[in-house]
Parts: structure tokens; sequence; C-alpha cells
């Protein structure tokens, strides 16, 4: 059976992310295990997400996925250098991932391996540091390079999941020589692209779920029945929204001094001083993040700041993640294959699977703290969860705002997928 590993937010689980596990399936007749690395409550781009981890897990396994662990919250809510690394490098932690799949805007494969290999060139590196001492953005700096190194189009360097695929044939080079990459030619609507439809992307659907009377007809249409039925359900008590979020920020800003701030990974470079100023003239979380965007710190790295500063994540904490990877890897939902794959990855793997949290962590201990780095980094994914429950709404039902990482154990899905 061959494993083929995913990194995704299934933020949430659409129809273009059935496509391509269906693609998949093609691609090796079947005769294929696929293993999901997802954010766990927060996203990339500093987002709560929509529905809680579980409940994503859970559709994703209904969508055509084994087996899908969290990526930890040190490697989710980063940029998409460290989310690729993070979840480059848990899957091959597990000893058993042969390929890894994603989608990109571009049709082949040759022209993003070349940008992975320019980028690392010393001569790129050396060029990039001097832009980003200048005072440019890391992406619009990289673009420019890029362009002129390897005579890549800019359109093609600019495309969301370019990006990060180039990131991932990266990491893969770096971290898992031996996984080879498949690259699923993305399909429907850009990634920016806010209409719905059959193929609509995944910020498309966060929006319209933003709205107070969201057109659920058209919503239909872009998601499968599971992730329409879960949504249906949950919604609007438990859709999660970051925007709920501004006045923890503005709480917990009132009670930390400076120094306190820099450490918080995220805001050196004088953003701490920016945070407090922008955060005196702003009514929304939205407001704030706009007023902190210049062209060397886009909108997307400053709402990073927001889950990171409430959790309190140090820059210490995010350079050593960096340095060590992902130290176990944590089970949310599985099938009868994933079941099977779990007792292939407990003989092979390097990391620890981690199945019941109490059993590696405690609530006790949190507390205390004095961590082993394991028990720190998953830590992290626990108090994320719990912040992200302040997103719901404040009508949201007990359950969901007291679901915890303690008490929730990996569920089991019964699936019409075989490998």
């Amino acid at each position: 059976m061959h494993v083929v590993g995913v990194i995704a937010e299934y933020n949430p689980f659409h129809q273009g992310h059935a496509y391509q596990l269906r693609a998949i399936r093609e691609r090796f007749l079947d005769d294929v295990a696929i293993v999901a690395v997802m954010s766990g409550s927060f996203t990339q781009r500093g987002e709560a997400a929509v529905l809680d981890k579980w409940r994503r897990a859970d559709l994703a396994v209904c969508g055509g996925c084994q087996l899908v662990l969290e990526l930890p919250f040190l490697f989710a809510c980063r940029s998409a250098q460290d989310f690729a690394r993070g979840g480059v490098r848990l899957l091959q932690g597990l000893g058993c991932v042969d390929t890894l799949a994603f989608g990109a805007e571009s049709p082949d494969l040759a022209p993003l391996m070349e940008a992975a290999h320019a980028i690392d060139a010393p001569e790129t590196q050396a060029a990039l540091h001097e832009a980003l001492r200048a005072g440019a953005s890391y992406a619009k700096a990289l673009t420019a390079i890029l362009q002129e190194a390897s005579g890549l189009a800019a359109n093609l360097l600019r495309q969301p999941n370019n990006i990060l695929a180039i990131e991932y044939l990266r990491a893969l080079r770096g971290y898992a020589p031996g996984i080879e990459p498949l690259l699923i030619v993305r399909r429907g609507a850009g990634y920016h692209e806010a209409s719905l439809g059959p193929l609509a992307s995944a910020s498309a659907i966060r929006g319209e779920l933003a709205k107070a009377q969201p057109d659920f007809a058209s919503l239909k249409d872009s998601l499968p029945e599971a992730t329409y039925a879960a949504i249906r359900a949950a919604f609007p008590v438990e859709i999660a929204s970051t925007e709920r979020l501004f006045r923890p920020l503005l709480a917990r800003l009132l009670t930390m001094q400076g120094r306190e701030l820099e450490a918080i990974f995220g805001l050196q470079e004088g953003l701490a001083n920016r945070l407090l100023a922008k955060s005196r003239q702003s009514q929304t979380l939205q407001e704030l993040i706009a007023g902190m965007v210049t062209s060397r710190y886009p909108a997307s790295r400053i709402s990073r700041i927001v889950p990171h500063l409430l959790l309190g994540t140090g820059e210490r904490a995010a350079r050593e993640a960096a340095e060590t990877g992902p130290l176990y890897a944590r089970v949310l939902a599985f099938d009868e294959v994933g079941r099977e794959l779990l007792h292939t990855i407990k003989e092979r793997s390097a990391l620890p699977l981690i199945t019941k949290v109490s059993a590696a962590l405690n609530s006790r201990e949190r507390l205390e703290g004095d961590l082993t780095p394991l028990q720190a980094m998953l830590a992290l994914d626990t108090r994320a969860t719990e912040l992200r429950a302040l997103a719901l709404p404040d009508h949201a039902p007990l359950a969901a705002l007291h679901q915890t990482d303690f008490i929730t154990s990996p569920h089991f899905i019964r699936s019409t997928h075989h490998a």
C-alpha cells in the first residue's frame, strides 16, 4: 500500500479538497492510504478555524483521508516556509510516507522545482537578505529576485498555492529527500476569488459564513454533503470568528509591559510599539490589522501576531521549534485503513504518537510549568483550542466552549474509502 501525505487546513473541507483526494486515488489506482497533517485550532494566516479541529478532521476522513494528524500550533500559525517545513518534517518522522501530494496553480512541476532550487542558492539568499534590510517585504523581494535568477514569470510566483508548493519542494529536499512530490493541478476558483460555486475557494466559503444570513443554497454547491450538513448544524453558534478576539487582545495589551511585548513571536523590529499605537485608534480587529500593514509587513504576518500574543508564544519557543521540528504526531481522526496505518507508524515512527493528551501532559502540569520541550509544544496546542472557543458567539453551547484536548479522544470514522 502506497502512503501519500497531504498538508492542509481544511477550513472547511470543500469540493476542491475532495477533488484532490480523488486525483490521488486515481493516480495510485486506489491502492493508497492518505494521511493528512492538518492545522489545528488556528490557521496559517492566524485565523480561528471556522469549525473545531475534530469536526474538520472527521470531514476529511469522510472525504477520503485515512488518517488525520494535527500540525502543532508552532508550525500551523507561521509563514509559508515554516508551515511547509513543519508538515514535511512531521510526515518524514512517521517513517512510512512515500509521496507528498499538493495542489498548485502551475500545471508543471519543473518550474516550481527550479524556483525551489533557486531560492536556496547562496546568491539568492544574499540578495534577499539585502532587500529585507532595505525594508522590502519578503514576498515582493523574493519574487523580484527569482524572476531575475530563474526567468520565471511573476504571476507564477505570486500565486498562493504555487508559493506553498515551492516551499514544500524546498522542505522535501532539506528534510525528506526520500519522499516524492506529486503535483495536483488546482481546479476551480482562485485562492482569493469571492464567488461561490462547485469549486469555490475556502476563503469565499468563509466569507459567506461570516454573513448574518449566508446563502446556504449556493454554499451547498460548494461543499461536499457531509461538510454542508456539519456547517448547517453548527451555524451560527459554533462558527468561530477571529474578530471576536479583539477585546481579549485589548485586555492583554493593557496588562503587558514593553519588554514582554517585544519577547512575543512576531513583535520584533518595532512592531510592538506600532501595535500599541494602532490599538488605541481601532474599533475592530480588522481595522487594527489594516492599520498595521506596511509594504514590509503584509496583513497575513500581522494577523498571525494575534493568536501568538494572546497565547504568549515567545520568540525563543518559535525559534527552538524551527530547529527541532514537530516533536510528536497527534491523532485527530482515522478510519479502518487509518487504524492499520497507525500500527505501522508505531513500529516505524521517530516521533511519539499521541492519542491521549493527558498521557503526555495534564492540566496540572500545564499550569505549574517547568515543561519538557514536547510538553511545551503540546501545551500551546491545548491553549489554542481553548482560545478558539473565545472566538465563538456569546450564545455558543457550553460543550463547545469547554471542549478541550484533555477530554477529547481521536475520532474513529467508518469510511467508504478503502485502500
